[in-house]
């Protein structure tokens, strides 16, 4: 067997030991902290629908960039994400907040959007300062009028036949 097929034999087998390694130590560290992380995503909704319950749109994003900032970072952007969607369901409208909102569809209006969002807050330079701002656009996407309750309203069929659509 020349030398070039066993150098890329054991440059193989190197790689595969490689990949193994990291979905072990993957799975080690999950199997270590989930309980963890899903008490604190579990709390990051609570907080969110009783800050939502307390507040209206507008208050929901500025408690979330609060939130972020005092703790930045990958599962920084995870909490806030999951406090500002539960904040935003629970809260009181804020007039015109969905006006200048792109759809998440609209890529470059809504790169545009973000990255503006993110200037206005003074975190141009953080990484994940854009993924901040997903649950605005997906609150403002929801196509049916919120209820006084705080809660998505569903308009009621007119006709019988509505239902089976």
């Amino acid at each position: 067997m020349p030398g070039w097929a066993k150098a890329l034999i054991i440059v193989g087998i190197i790689l595969v030991l490689l990949v193994v390694g990291v979905i072990g130590a993957g799975v080690y560290w999950w199997s270590h902290n989930k309980d963890a992380l899903i008490a604190r995503g579990k709390a990051q909704v609570t907080e969110g629908r009783n800050a939502g319950l307390t507040t209206d749109n507008q208050g929901c994003v500025d408690q979330s960039i609060l939130r972020y900032k005092a703790g930045p970072g990958l599962t920084g952007t995870i909490a806030a994400n999951l406090f500002m969607q539960n904040c935003l369901e629970a809260s009181r409208p804020t007039s015109g907040f969905c006006d200048d909102v792109p759809r998440e569809t609209d890529f470059m209006e809504s790169s545009e959007w973000r990255l503006a969002q993110c200037n206005h807050v003074d975190l141009s330079s953080d990484q994940y300062c854009q993924q901040l701002f997903a649950p605005v656009q997906r609150f403002c996407e929801r196509p049916t009028p919120r209820s006084k309750e705080g809660r998505r309203a569903f308009p009621e069929p007119s006709t019988p036949d509505e239902y089976r659509r």
